[in-house]
Parts: structure tokens; sequence; C-alpha cells
């Protein structure tokens, strides 16, 4: 764990950090780039390496564009099944962010563009997994399983 970085209710795994004159970048291995090393990317990047244990890497998308009401927003991550339709939306929230409702609403709200039949909410410390089950989301004890 870097000093000053809070621990994370995730596994451990190598870090590519580096120091540059506009801050601390880390290393997306999705994206193949080093991007700002802000509260919230600590909480993806931790994430992202939990899901390429479970997920195959090329099947995770990393901040993509989409529309909600009219209006241009990103997904944190998102992981498609062997189809390539959405099938796990993450939405990522740094250590001091509660998960509340309104994390569950803007996940809600982004999955009505995505219709990806499970949810990931985390913020590094707590993660919540809602499914779709009879047509409602309903909250899991686990991850969904690729078929």
């Amino acid at each position: 764990m870097e000093a000053n970085k809070p621990k994370l209710n995730f596994p451990e795994f190598p870090l590519s950090i580096r120091q540059t004159s506009s801050g601390e970048e880390i290393f997306d291995i999705i994206r193949k780039q080093f991007v700002a090393l802000t509260p919230e990317e600590w909480v993806r990047q931790h994430c992202i390496h939990f899901l390429i244990s479970v997920y195959p890497k090329e099947l995770i998308a990393v901040e993509g564009s989409l529309k909600v009401n009219g209006m241009k927003k990103r997904f944190d991550i998102l992981v498609y099944d062997k189809q390539l339709k959405p099938f796990l939306i993450v939405e990522c929230k740094r250590t001091d962010v509660e998960i509340s409702q309104k994390t569950i609403d803007q996940a809600l709200a982004y999955n009505h563009s995505l219709n990806a039949d499970n949810i990931l909410l985390t913020n590094g410390i707590n993660h919540y997994i809602i499914k779709k089950e009879d047509n409602q989301f309903v909250f899991s004890d686990s991850l969904p399983i690729l078929k």
C-alpha cells in the first residue's frame, strides 16, 4: 500500500505509480496509459485489478460515454458478456463517499442506457452487488458468473 493512500477492501496488486509535474499518475491496464491518481481513481484501479481476476480483461471497458436524459455521462467500469452486451456496470466512489440511495439511483440511470443485468457499487471499503431478477433489481452476495 502506498503511504497516504487509504487501504481498500480489495486484494493488493502491483502498482505502477509515477510522479509528474502535474501530480501523481497510476497506470491503467485497460486504457494502457497513465491517468491522474485521484481518490476515485485509486478505488477504480483496485476494482479493475480485482475484476480481471474474475472476468477476461478484454471484456472490460473504463470511462466510456453514454447519454442519460440527453446529457453526456461517463461510466466508471463496464464488463461485457461473451456476446459483447453490457453485463456488469461498476460505479466507483472515493473512500469518503458513502454508498447511498443517490449512488444506486446514479447507477440505475446509467444502466437505463446500458441495460446490464448486474451492478457493482463500491467506495473501495464497502461493495454492493445488485442483480436483475424477475425484472427488478435485488441485492446479491456474489458477483455474477459469465456464461
